[in-house]
């Protein structure tokens, strides 16, 4: 009897030793990447459940008062509501309301953190150059990817799950719950697939982070087109969100839309897992020119460099909330002419939430109430873009010289409140475009007052990352964005439940007037701005006293 040995491979002198396959090399990528998102996933989740429900809750309230529920569905109809909201689809019942009324928010919530997310924990990653020595080993780029989608998939998946769970508790049909559910999380996944596509072509996380958004709010911006342009409906068929609306939670349960775009999603991230395959570690399939001539403007100074590195952001930022805003105030004489031609329907669409609509400056008054929260968000995002150059060591020499910490984030803060100005002012602009395109009298100087009288609460959440910033660094753009998205929320729970006065009135939002129909409330622009600079100074205290984050 004789035994058959396998020859020992031949170690040629000189190379390099690959090691061989861990069996649990790809679990632990993934346990680590589910690590990294699971904070602000489970905020995500939470604030996606909560806004479902407490909207699921009110329909109570609204269909007690017979009257309420006729100037609802009256006002649902016009073209300028649609292009807010959708299209309204069974509003007689409280999923289809809940899903009317939350089911764009949500669906925004969730799209964006995914976007953010996979960008952050894939492209930023291995830009900062943490992926180079587990790639080294015996992990492949396709498979850390891959793992990083799961963790994100996986966040998206339970969200949809949770939002269905809730509409089946506030005694909806299960067949709506469970189209609705997941077809927010199927927009998740998409707009994950995007994300991790985008930080395979492109070479930075900034770049690839507004790739995603980009094509997140290109997507938003064609549903709105859709719904309020008559004839084009079809285009609802070309954007996520048109999917998502074309299923129809709750009158005719589509599941055909939400399968195209779990489709899509597929598609998309098998590609990007295809590019991870084909590309070297640190650089993305679209690689930048090593001849280009040296681009030296604003390097001369921490002022100019701060200014150069917000430069295009603000121009991200500036054409999504100006196309938004353009849309809106070309919809706003044909909203306000429908309920100035009706004093009853009116007067039943302010009992249902949709007061000073009947002009076009309080129409503007109302839209504008809102841009705090995108503002707000974009100056605490700067913030915490600051934060994240310590750890990957792009502050550390810097610091280390004549330049000061305090001077730094000061920089920052001031370069930060200067956008946010201009967001304002680009948003004041495009509604005053919009309004007189369509034949509209509201002046410039009104739409300008309207805009920069929600800046205090921007500058809240300026005021709000300064002070994470320094105090508690990890949250900076979570606590940054919380005066305007938390306000927002606490409002929106506070008219819809009932609450008592005083707890509405903890919200920024229940302070704000509607200009231009009315006067700006002076005192309170005053206190909030005042709080903000108190909240930064707190944080530059903070900051100049702690370590760099490593």
């Amino acid at each position: 009897m004789s035994t058959r040995t396998s020859p020992a491979p031949v170690q040629v002198p000189g190379a390099p030793v690959v090691p061989a396959a861990a069996p649990g090399a790809g679990r632990a990528v993934g346990r680590l990447a589910l690590r990294q998102v699971r904070r602000s996933g489970l905020a995500t989740l939470l604030v996606a459940l909560a806004l479902t429900a407490t909207v699921a809750a009110s329909f109570g309230a609204l269909v007690a008062d017979p009257a309420t529920l006729t100037g609802l569905l009256a006002v649902a109809q016009n073209p300028a509501v649609r292009t807010l909201f959708g299209e309204p689809v069974a509003l007689e019942t409280a999923g289809g309301f809940t899903v009317w009324r939350s089911g764009t928010p949500v669906a925004v919530l969730v799209g964006a953190w995914a976007a953010l997310a996979t960008a952050r924990t894939t492209r930023g990653q291995e830009e900062a150059g943490r992926w180079n020595l587990l790639l080294a080993g015996p992990v492949r780029l396709r498979t850390a990817v891959g793992r990083h989608l799961v963790a994100v998939a996986a966040v998206v998946t339970a969200t949809g799950a949770a939002i269905a769970a809730a509409l089946l508790l506030a005694g909806t049909p299960a067949a709506g719950a469970a189209v609705h559910g997941a077809g927010i999380a199927a927009l998740g996944l998409f707009s994950a697939a995007v994300a991790a596509l985008a930080a395979q072509v492109l070479g930075t996380r900034s770049a690839a982070t507004g790739a995603a958004v980009a094509a997140l709010g290109a997507g938003l911006l064609t549903r709105s087109v859709a719904d309020g342009v008559p004839g084009w409906q079809g285009l609802r068929w070309a954007s996520p969100f048109g999917l998502l609306e074309l299923s129809r939670p709750y009158a005719q349960d589509r599941v055909l839309p939400v399968l195209l775009l779990l489709a899509a999603a597929a598609a998309l991230a098998a590609v990007a897992l295809v590019l991870a395959g084909r590309r070297d570690v640190g650089s993305g399939l679209l690689a930048r020119s090593a001849h280009r001539r040296a681009r030296t403007a604003l390097l001369g100074s921490v002022e100019g460099f701060a200014v150069r590195r917000a430069l295009r952001p603000l121009a991200g930022w500036s054409t999504g909330i100006g196309a938004y805003y353009l849309l809106i105030g070309t919809t706003a004489v044909a909203l306000t002419e429908f309920l100035a031609r009706d004093a009853a329907v009116s007067d039943l669409a302010g009992q249902a939430g949709f007061a000073a609509l009947d002009s076009v400056r309080g129409f503007a008054a109302t839209v504008f109430s809102l841009l705090p929260v995108p503002v707000g968000v974009f100056a605490a995002v700067r913030i915490a873009a600051l934060v994240s150059a310590e750890p990957d060591r792009r502050l550390a020499l810097l610091a280390a010289g004549p330049v000061g910490r305090v001077r730094l984030l000061g920089t920052e803060a001031a370069v930060s409140a200067a956008g946010l100005l201009a967001l304002l002012t680009v948003a004041g602009f495009a509604t005053w475009a919009g309004v007189a395109a369509s034949g509209g009298g509201l002046t410039l100087p009104e739409a300008l007052r309207g805009t920069w009288s929600t800046a205090p609460v921007a500058l809240l959440c300026l005021g709000a990352a300064v002070l994470a910033a320094g105090w508690l660094p990890s949250a900076t753009a979570l606590v940054g964005s919380l005066p305007a998205v938390g306000g927002f929320l606490l409002q929106v729970l506070a008219d819809s439940t009932g609450a008592p006065a005083w707890v509405r009135e903890v919200s920024p939002f229940a302070h704000l007037a509607l200009v231009p129909l009315e006067p700006a409330g002076t005192a309170a622009a005053l206190v909030m701005t005042f709080v903000a600079v108190l909240l930064a100074v707190v944080g530059a205290a903070g900051y100049r006293r702690r370590d760099l984050l490593c």
